[in-house]
């Protein structure tokens, strides 16, 4: 049975905004100096004609979703934005309606698999598309579903995820795990929301490249006002909390970036660290040897270390890594893992005790995460892709709502804080950390709560535009 707030699609429009690094960023092999987001509008509409428009942005992150030591930078950009641009047709083509929550899953298990294998069937054995890629691509789409929802029925989306608009309980998308007294029957996803936080405590980001004492300093640093050294982005925005990237191929060399991050920490008043592997660690004593030897001779840096994230390879079945030694020692955290619930359902029986949410996996695909591992007894946080100008709204908006271990993620200031002064100028709060906090409270309004009417942002010509507003597409 309809609802009189069920919407479906019915045009969508593609931009893609390029971004320049201040300073580089290391991803694994690879160092990043630049991004594209994409940015999608939607316009959906109601079974009585009624339409509005939502928005809805991601940083195709190439080094993140797609590693490789083969295949150019280029190339892979290339494909991404090729299949950004081909899902365009195919949110349109989807027949599903309702809640953006419900749209989105139906997307995410039948549409988004069958354009995948579509594109890449064009494509080398050598040169597939990966399914985390296929995440981030499809997710500015979703993104802008949940916002159009919210504007069409002015209501903001986090008070949307409940009986009132959905027609589904949870227990239609989640099963728990084996064993586990857990049910989802009569559960929707507001029954694992705490109340909106406005204000959230701001981790930075240590990356590989970033520089962290005096003597590294070549003179050729950029020269624009921001910070260089890690003392300094400490002081200037009050930070108490750290992620440190490391290698996880030369334990020498990360268990030294640990104590040289971990000694200007103390000197300089930080209270938390975390320790982010990069994926590329494949067998679990290589962490566990430099906790123990942290704990032995560093006790105050290991007992500031909050948690730890993915050290391990993206794909948890090849092969099935067990990670209890690791998780003994401190909280350990999924990230690039959790494609969806049933990956964090695996993470769990391998001995993962937590989640890093990311809306860069389409908002429906974090929301279901949450409530997975919340009914689980898992730990949360919400962790960055960079996000920039509108990325960054929906990703703060989830840690808001999640209920996470210690605040949010939040890095793009670091890297490209001039990028984002359209959207700063209206949300100060969120492109800037002081106090080592972000506000929130600018977020207000329908959908997303973007106040995208008041943010002055020139868009490039579209890559992709699809759909109309017609008598037949309102009455599908």
């Amino acid at each position: 049975m309809r609802k009189k707030t069920d919407v479906f699609p019915v045009a969508v429009t593609v931009y893609f905004l390029p971004v320049q690094n201040r300073v580089p960023l290391k991803f694994g092999h690879e160092t990043v100096h630049s991004v594209v987001c994409a940015r999608v509008s939607m316009r959906v509409a109601n079974a009585n004609g009624k339409t509005a428009e939502g928005w809805g942005e991601t940083p195709l992150s190439v080094s993140w979703v797609w590693p490789s030591t083969t295949l150019t930078y280029d190339s892979r950009l290339e494909a991404l934005r090729e299949f950004t641009i081909q899902l365009t047709r195919a949110w349109l083509d989807c027949e599903a309606s309702g809640h953006p929550l419900e749209i989105g899953h139906a997307f995410l298990e039948e549409a988004l698999p069958r354009e995948l294998q579509r594109f890449n069937a064009t494509r080398g054995q050598t040169d597939q598309v990966p399914w985390l890629a296929a995440l981030v691509c499809c997710s500015a789409f979703d993104i802008a579903l949940h916002d159009a929802f919210g504007n069409l029925n002015a209501v903001p989306i986090y008070e949307t995820y409940n009986s009132t608009f959905m027609h589904r309980d949870l227990e239609s998308y989640l099963s728990p795990a084996e064993g586990s007294q857990v049910s989802f029957t009569n559960k929707y996803p507001a029954d694992f929301f705490q109340p909106r936080r406005h204000r959230l405590p701001a981790w930075h980001l240590v990356g590989g490249k970033d520089l962290i004492l005096e003597e590294e300093l070549t003179g050729n640093e950029p020269k624009d006002g921001y910070p260089i050294l890690l003392k300094d982005w400490i002081e200037r925005d009050g930070l108490r909390c750290l992620k440190i990237k490391l290698c996880g191929n030369d334990a020498f060399w990360d268990y030294r970036r640990i104590l040289e991050v971990g000694r200007v920490s103390v000197e300089n008043g930080v209270s938390w660290l975390t320790a982010d592997f990069n994926c590329t660690v494949t067998d679990p004593n290589y962490v566990t040897a430099i906790l123990d030897r942290l704990l032995w001779e560093e006790p105050r840096l290991y007992g500031m270390l909050l948690y730890i994230e993915q050290p391990f390879p993206y794909d948890l079945h090849d092969p099935r890594i067990d990670v209890h030694g690791v998780s003994a020692r401190k909280p350990l955290l999924m990230d690039e893992s959790a494609h969806d619930w049933e990956a964090v359902r695996l993470g769990r029986e391998l001995g993962w005790t937590g989640v890093a949410l990311k809306t860069c996996k389409t908002q429906t695909g974090a929301i279901l995460s949450l409530c997975w591992a919340k009914a689980h007894g898992m730990s949360l946080m919400v962790q960055d892709l960079t996000n920039p100008m509108l990325a960054q709204i929906p990703h703060l908006s989830l840690a808001a709502h999640a209920g996470t271990m210690m605040g949010v993620e939040t890095n793009s200031m670091q890297f490209y804080p001039e990028a984002s002064r359209p959207e700063a100028a209206v949300h100060p709060g969120l492109y800037q950390r002081r106090g080592g906090e972000v506000d929130l409270s600018s977020i207000e309004g329908s959908g997303f709560g973007y106040r995208a009417a008041e943010i002055s942002r020139e868009l490039p010509k579209a890559a992709a535009a699809e759909g109309e507003i017609s008598p037949a597409a309102l009455y599908r």
